[in-house]
């Protein structure tokens, strides 16, 4: 089970760097809302600060739980999985302010999903 390993060593290192972007990328928003194009006619219709709060909060959670896995945390997957459904979805309906991002992120956080959830089906076996 080496890869696995290896996996849940690279998806912990992904969360922690996506939760870092994240911050910046909340905080940008929250201090400056001309950095982002504001999407006119969208379903999703949420003031670009608020986003910048949701990004700064899931960001800090992300950074958190991702140190905890490399820590060996055993809480930390399961935290690590829900932390990434969440980012997946905030990036979702980010999608019109800045898509290529939120679409690589969404891809990231599929990844470490995948890789959590595989290592820890594993072990409780």
């Amino acid at each position: 089970m080496m890869w696995a390993d290896g996996g849940t060593i690279f998806a912990a290192v992904m969360l922690t760097t996506v939760g870092v972007f994240q911050v910046l990328e909340g905080i940008s928003a929250i201090a400056e809302d001309d950095v982002f194009v504001s999407a006119t006619n969208y379903v999703f219709n949420i003031d670009l600060t608020a986003w910048g709060w949701v990004h700064l909060l899931v960001g800090a959670a992300a950074v958190l739980v991702g140190l905890s896995i490399l820590y060996g945390q055993g809480w930390a997957m399961i935290a690590g999985i829900v932390v990434a459904i969440f980012s997946a979805l905030a990036n979702f309906m980010f999608i019109p302010y800045y898509p290529l991002w939120a679409l690589v992120v969404i891809a990231f956080d599929l990844f470490v999903i995948w890789s959590l959830s595989t290592v820890w089906g594993q072990r409780s076996r």
